[in-house]
């Protein structure tokens, strides 16, 4: 068997990455995968791949390319969600706050920097119109971390996959006062070089097994109420979003990425832009 490790956010678009491991799908082609979730979310990923303590991660776009970027020693080997992800912009229920607007030069929670809460913000400012030299960030590491920051006031506002927020919306915790679509495909499969080049043959394994999961995953029996119960969702929220998501069985090309590479130079998030093929093998 090949010991193979991965990490992503535990969020509703990996549940086709546990539902094959635990129908042993990976076993089957002689693959033990060991999954970590992260609820830290892309900056962390990006540190685990740097430091080894994962060989592969289910990761945003943004985060990996911009990692990748400035040195991380990983490729993506393929997208994994080809639509947007659609990102709430959240403020505490109390907040004076009632519109986007409301809140240039005020204060983002943040997961970490270079996590996706702390890019898309440079997004919609970018949207806004704002000067994204004026955005000024909190440190919140998760999602009850920036419940805690909105509610004390420490941040003004955060952004977060809208459904999976959304149950905080419902308890009255958070109000959502606008959305932000990635202008980009949400998350991609990112490996460890060394990964690839001694683990090749397996990690080909790895993306048949959950390209044949991904490919009919909608189809599943019941997968709706799968997901609303894992997750805590309403059943028309979890209807809503599959009926927005799109997974991906593609290889990264290189329009693609070149595009992505410099919307993130125009938004100051990176400084340079590499070769296509020191993004994707």
């Amino acid at each position: 068997m090949d010991n193979i490790s991965i990490a992503g956010v535990p969020e509703h678009f990996n549940l086709p990455w546990h539902l094959s491991i635990d129908n042993g799908e990976f076993n089957a082609q002689g693959i033990n995968l060991t999954w970590t979730d992260v609820p830290e979310g892309t900056g962390k990923l990006c540190q685990m791949l740097r430091d080894g303590e994962t060989d592969i991660a289910v990761i945003l776009t943004e985060g990996i390319v911009k990692d990748i970027t400035a040195g991380n020693p990983s490729k993506i080997v393929q997208i994994y969600v080809q639509s947007p992800l659609i990102w709430g912009i959240h403020v505490a229920a109390n907040s004076p706050y009632q519109k986007t607007d409301d809140l240039e030069n005020k204060i983002v929670a943040i997961s970490r920097y270079g996590s996706g809460s702390h890019l898309m913000a440079y997004v919609h400012a970018q949207d806004e119109k704002w000067n994204t030299a004026n955005l000024r960030f909190e440190v919140v590491n998760t999602l009850d971390g920036a419940i805690a920051a909105l509610t004390e006031g420490r941040a003004d506002y955060f952004m977060w996959e809208r459904f999976m927020t959304k149950p905080i919306v419902d308890k009255g915790i958070f109000r959502r006062v606008g959305d932000c679509p990635t202008p980009w495909p949400s998350f991609v499969i990112a490996v460890r070089n060394e990964v690839l080049q001694n683990k090749g043959e397996a990690i080909a394994k790895v993306l048949e097994v959950i390209n044949n999961k991904t490919l009919n995953f909608k189809q599943i029996p019941n997968i709706d109420q799968t997901l609303a119960e894992r997750y805590g969702q309403k059943i028309d929220d979890i209807n809503e979003w599959l009926k927005l998501t799109r997974w991906s069985q593609t290889k990264p090309d290189k329009i693609t990425f070149d595009n992505i590479q410099d919307q993130l130079l125009e938004l100051g998030i990176t400084d340079k832009k590499i070769p296509f093929e020191n993004l994707a093998p």
